[in-house]
């Protein structure tokens, strides 16, 4: 008898009466194994593309959002290139003269706008064969760095002399450009070196760089453009047009930096000035004027919603991991009551039944989530290759482990203190 009583008390928590136990049931097990890889999988990759969504939302834009806002102008009747830039003109020394306005600028973009700006390939010769490097470009003229509020880092700002007015169909083939930092280390091994030097955009002239900012994010948020999107060239010109499909269906859009407290009162201000200055303009009450912060909202309103679905899915893809390992582990203490029953008539302790089945829970979740990790990164692979994600690193596998195994832990520790209360007498009970 006390043999017996020894061997018990040495397979309380020891492996190897678990893994006896869990040959027993083999297709509850493995299907348990195959829930837990799974949930590992998907919810590890979940959460890496939850991670890159906010990253790529929240990222600034390098201008001063809070105090900067868009007026959408069309024109109406179709004036000349000569007629446009002298209404633009007056359009931007009226805004500049508003109570409240810090600055104001022309262009054909903006940033978040979800589409505007263009797309150049700058080369460093003319007949250079390898692959341009692309960048995003806004129109701008001297009042553009201050109107965004983005300083320089390196060189000096446009003049107003070097400020072109183009048409529909002219090249700007311009002079001079300014870039971003970013774009400068992209162009040159040292990207602080990149004011002076001359570069081609698209197969216009040589430019020369005279300035570097920062930060400036281009008017493209998708994440057709994301490996690019802060490579931006301000190109110095303003885009006097009114054809259909131009800059913004046949208008221009002004920039407006207003004073801090003051954009609420420009906001209703600006478009007033502007049709008292020329009723000749559409600006739309529905669209026509729009905040940096509105802007924002609209343009990451795709990877948000991403992100509230990826979490969504995680909650329940761990809930229902959860639920049955709590079943699971239900269904094994009502089929061993009378085997827990012998344990507890030969010493065993409440804390050792728990320690039991807390045992055998980790060790079906440490095998679940050994294979869906291998599973996590096969499909952070494919999802490498077919869309435009980057390499998912390793802890984001080692904190989805950390929470399965801690879910597993709670799930189970119902289901064990129930084992652990089941009394000596089961042992004296018929099967």
């Amino acid at each position: 008898m006390a043999a017996e009583v020894e061997r018990v008390k040495n397979t309380m928590t020891p492996i190897r009466p678990i893994l006896a136990a869990l040959r027993r049931h083999k297709m509850a097990t493995l299907l348990n194994v195959l829930q837990i890889a799974l949930t590992l999988a998907v919810v590890s990759n979940a959460l890496f593309i939850v991670k890159t969504r906010v990253v790529h939302l929240s990222r600034a834009t390098g201008t001063d959002e809070a105090h900067l806002f868009v007026i959408k102008n069309e024109w109406i009747g179709r004036p000349d290139a000569p007629h446009i830039d002298a209404q633009m003109r007056s359009d931007l020394t009226t805004l500049r003269g508003l109570p409240g306005v810090r600055n104001a600028f022309s262009s054909e973009a903006y940033p978040m706008e979800e589409g505007g700006g263009g797309l150049v390939r700058i080369k460093h010769r003319v007949e250079q064969t390898t692959k341009a490097q692309l960048a995003l470009s806004y129109f701008a003229d001297e009042h553009a760095l201050d109107t965004f509020g983005i300083p320089l880092v390196a060189g000096r700002n446009f003049r107003a002399d070097e400020i072109a007015s183009l048409g529909a169909y002219d090249k700007s083939r311009p002079a001079v450009i300014i870039i971003t930092r970013d774009l400068a280390h992209k162009l040159f091994p040292d990207g602080a070196a990149a004011v002076g030097q001359r570069v081609y955009l698209s197969d216009d002239g040589p430019s020369t760089i005279i300035g570097l900012v920062d930060r400036l994010q281009g008017g493209y948020a998708g994440s057709s453009t994301r490996s690019i999107d802060e490579d931006t060239v301000l190109v110095p010109a303003r885009y006097a047009s009114s054809d259909d499909g131009a800059a913004y269906a046949g208008g221009t859009i002004y920039l407006v930096r207003t004073q801090p407290g003051q954009l609420a009162a420009v906001l209703r201000s600006a478009p007033a000035a502007l049709l008292a200055q020329n009723r000749m303009r559409l600006i739309s009450a529905e669209n026509g004027v729009i905040t940096l912060a509105q802007a924002r909202t609209k343009a990451y309103a795709t990877d948000r919603g991403v992100a509230i679905m990826m979490g969504a899915v995680c909650v329940l893809l761990l809930l229902a991991t959860a639920g049955g390992i709590v079943g699971l582990s239900s269904f094994w203490v009502g089929q061993r009551r009378r085997s827990i029953g012998v344990r507890r008539a030969l010493g065993a302790t409440r804390g050792d039944i728990l320690r039991y089945f807390q045992t055998e829970n980790a060790l079906i979740v440490g095998i679940g989530v050994v294979l869906g990790a291998m599973l996590g990164i096969a499909a952070n692979l494919s999802l490498m290759t077919h869309y435009e994600l980057p390499r998912m690193p390793l802890w984001v596998l080692g904190v989805g482990a950390l929470l399965l195994w801690l879910l597993g832990q709670l799930a189970v520790f119902g289901p064990a203190r129930r084992a652990a209360a089941v009394p000596p007498v089961e042992a004296t009970r018929s099967v």
